[in-house]
Parts: structure tokens; C-alpha cells; sequence
């Protein structure tokens, strides 16, 4: 066995599960869920018509593993109305089965093992393929943690000289997972110049970009380098998924694009990979990003839906309405001593609510662990179902304002 495998921690829910295993919870209650980030809105009909449609011609042939023309075309439409980009759809748009094999994928193909301590710098918290695909790269990670005084903005000038001179990959994520902050134009600035001096690619995760609160879409990394003159997209890959914007986490499609340069290596390497989506999933894709009217309409049930629950919790938990995405990033009460865990474990037994532990979704690093004393919730659920389980935290968090004595 590839002994690199060795290296992998447990996924965040499989800890998740270990730590209930003892737990039984109130039998009063039903269970509601804000662990797993899988959106729950209804999958547009139109959007499963065109999956159907495709059924009888899309089945009797091998795709592309480069896609359809007229998916990468749909692709490079929507970076133009999102983001009033021009992209070549053949050079600089690649179809993918969603972000996170993309994610893992990329990995893969950027690292050299043979150079002298391959490194892959990662935000703390983080979505943990991240760090699986660099382990089983044959590189290490340095994690930069979030700064809860700055809305949660990455310390990079914690990043030394050294680490940056033998990074070969660095991961954003803008919004942010699991704190949905936005990355402005001026950290963008400054990643780009750590690139031009280092040479590393830049790998942006960019899949919440649709689900946002305020007036301003997000800034994209494609877009924000374009605004500082780099149009070539230089050692920059953005990674997008319809997951999320289209309510279609089953479908496992998205697409990267950027430095035709990366792309072309990227391809080559998702050709002996066996990679290529499947036709009828690429046409319901091409249905999916030619359509904003459904995005809108997504976009206003969270926006409702956080505008209720956030006050809520506001009164019992060190939250506010995040940037984007759709998860709220709180902070324990104070008696709780930081145990993120202990108050999943309490909610869970009292309540029958699961959220899931800051903790598990960051890493120990130069003196501490930036998710501890924090719980993230995923508002996937419909508004009655969430506001239902932001009132039995706030209930549990009134009863047990502090973490009862062992």
C-alpha cells in the first residue's frame, strides 16, 4: 500500500460520529442536522429535464475527458456575466466532477516530490481535501491560520521566507470555508506578488461564490487579477462547482479555469486520471450555468433564512452574518473554556441538534488550534427546520452556559 495513506487524519464527520457514539439524545426531539454542507433547496425542474433529455444520445459513446464545446462555452459565458471576464474556452476552461476531486486532482499535477520539501501552504481552518491531496502529493502542509479580529482574513505575513521559497501550491478559499469570509482585492494583491517572487501556483476555491449577503457578488481570483493587470491569469486556477449555486450536489459538476499554461498540464493529467464527465451530466450543466433566474431565487431563501436565525443565535453565541456561503462560524460562551467539542456532544445529547466542532475542521500548528472554542453550522435546511435549531441552541446555550464539571 502507498504508505503516504498512513499520513491521512479522519474526516471531520467520521470524528463527528466517534465523538456522539456513547451519546443518546433526547428522544423527545427529532434530529436536525447543520453538520454536512449539502444543500438541501430544491434542484431547479429545469435543470433535471435537461439531465433527462440527454438520457437517450448520452449513453452510447465515451466522453471527452476535455468536455463537450458547448459546456466549456456555457463555462466561459458565465465568467463573463459574473465577472466580465473573456476566457478561451478551449485553452483556459476545463469541465470538472465537481471541486473536489478538481482539488485533489490539481494537486497531483503540480507537485514536484523530487524538489527538496515540497510544500503546500493551506489556510487553518480549511475544507480538509487540502490537506489529504498534499499529503498523498508527497508534500507537507503549513497552515496559515484565520485571524477572528480581522473577519477571519488569513495571517500570511506569518508565512517565513523559507516556507514561501519551497511552496509549490497555495489554497484559498474566498468565500471562506468554514468562516465565509471574502478575500478583498488588496490580499489578492499581495498573494500575487508572493507568486511572481516564489513561483507557486495559486489554487482558488471559489464554490460559495453565489450564496452572498450583501449588495457586492464577491470578488473572484480570476476577476481580481484581471483588475490588477494580470490577464494571462499567470500560475492562478479558479475552481468553481455547481453544487451549491444550482442546489445539484449530486450532480458532481463544476469547472476550473485560468493559466492556459496549468490547464493544458492539468488535462493531460485528468486523461490517464479517467476523469471525463459523463455526456448527460454535462448537459444538464450547460442548462445550469446558462440560467441566473434560479441563483437569484437561491441566493434570496438563505438570505431570508439567515436574516432569521443569526439574531437568534447572536444572543447566546458569538456570531454575525458572514461574508457569504452558508454556513455560520460562532464562537462557544465563554464558561464553555473553548471545548468545542464537549458543546457539540451536550447539544446533541439535550437537544438533538448536530453541529460540528471547529476544532475538527483546523489543525494544531505553532501553538494552537484557530477552531477551537468555535462550531460551525450549515443553514442547508429549509428556514422552518433552521430557526427550529437555532432555538434549541439558544435554549441549551441559556441552560448550560458553562461546561459542567468531569
Amino acid at each position: 500500500m502507498n504508505p503516504l495513506l498512513a499520513k491521512l487524519q479522519p474526516y471531520p464527520f467520521e470524528r463527528l460520529k466517534q465523538l456522539f457514539a456513547s451519546v443518546i439524545p433526547n428522544p423527545a426531539l427529532r434530529h436536525i442536522s447543520l453538520g454536512i454542507g449539502e444543500p438541501k433547496h430544491a434542484t431547479p425542474a429545469f435543470i433535471q429535464e435537461a439531465l433527462k433529455a440527454s438520457v437517450a444520445t448520452g449513453l452510447s459513446a465515451y466522453p471527452a475527458t476535455a468536455g463537450e464545446p458547448a459546456l466549456r462555452k456555457a463555462c466561459a459565458a458565465w465568467l463573463q456575466t459574473r465577472y466580465r471576464l473573456t476566457l478561451d474556452p478551449v485553452a483556459q476552461v476545463l469541465p470538472v466532477n465537481g471541486s473536489r476531486e478538481a482539488l485533489f486532482a490539481l494537486t497531483q499535477t503540480v507537485i514536484d516530490p523530487s524538489r527538496p520539501e515540497p510544500t503546500v501552504v493551506s489556510p487553518n481552518p480549511f475544507y480538509q481535501i487540502y490537506e489529504g491531496a498534499a499529503l498523498l502529493s508527497g508534500a507537507q502542509v503549513h497552515y496559515v491560520p484565520s485571524d477572528p479580529a480581522r473577519n477571519f482574513a488569513n495571517d500570511w505575513d506569518s508565512v517565513s521566507g523559507e516556507v514561501w521559497a519551497r511552496t509549490q501550491l497555495l489554497f484559498v478559499c474566498s468565500p471562506g470555508n468554514p468562516t465565509g469570509a471574502v478575500m478583498p482585492l488588496s490580499e489578492w494583491s499581495k498573494l500575487f506578488a508572493l507568486s511572481d517572487q516564489y513561483g507557486f501556483v495559486i489554487a482558488s476555491d471559489e464554490c460559495y461564490s453565489e450564496i452572498y449577503f450583501r449588495e457586492v457578488a464577491p470578488l473572484g481570483g480570476l476577476e481580481a487579477a484581471h483588475q490588477l493587470g494580470r490577464t494571462d491569469f499567470k500560475r492562478l486556477i479558479a475552481f468553481t462547482s455547481l453544487s451549491k449555486r444550482s442546489n445539484v450536489p449530486g450532480l458532481r459538476s463544476g469547472f476550473v479555469a485560468g493559466d492556459a499554461a496549468v490547464i493544458k498540464q492539468f488535462l493531460l493529467y485528468r486523461t490517464y486520471h479517467g476523469s471525463a464527465m459523463s455526456p448527460i451530466v454535462q448537459a444538464a450543466s450547460v442548462a445550469a450555468w446558462g440560467d441566473e433566474a434560479h441563483v437569484v431565487d437561491n441566493r434570496n431563501q438563505y438570505r431570508t433564512k439567515f436574516a432569521q436565525v443569526t439574531p437568534v443565535l447572536a444572543e447566546v453565541l458569538d456570531v454575525k452574518l458572514p461574508d457569504a456561503s452558508f454556513y455560520l462560524w460562532a464562537g462557544v460562551p465563554a464558561g464553555w473554556e473553548g471545548d468545542d467539542a464537549a458543546f457539540a456532544r451536550g447539544l446533541y445529547e439535550a437537544e438533538h441538534v448536530t453541529v460540528l466542532p471547529g476544532s475538527f475542521l483546523a489543525r494544531d500548528f505553532k501553538g494552537g488550534n484557530p477552531g477551537k472554542g468555535r462550531i460551525r453550522m450549515a443553514l442547508v435546511a429549509e428556514t422552518a427546520e433552521c430557526l427550529e435549531a437555532a432555538e434549541r441552541i439558544a435554549r441549551f446555550a441559556r441552560a448550560h452556559p458553562q461546561k459542567d464539571p468531569q
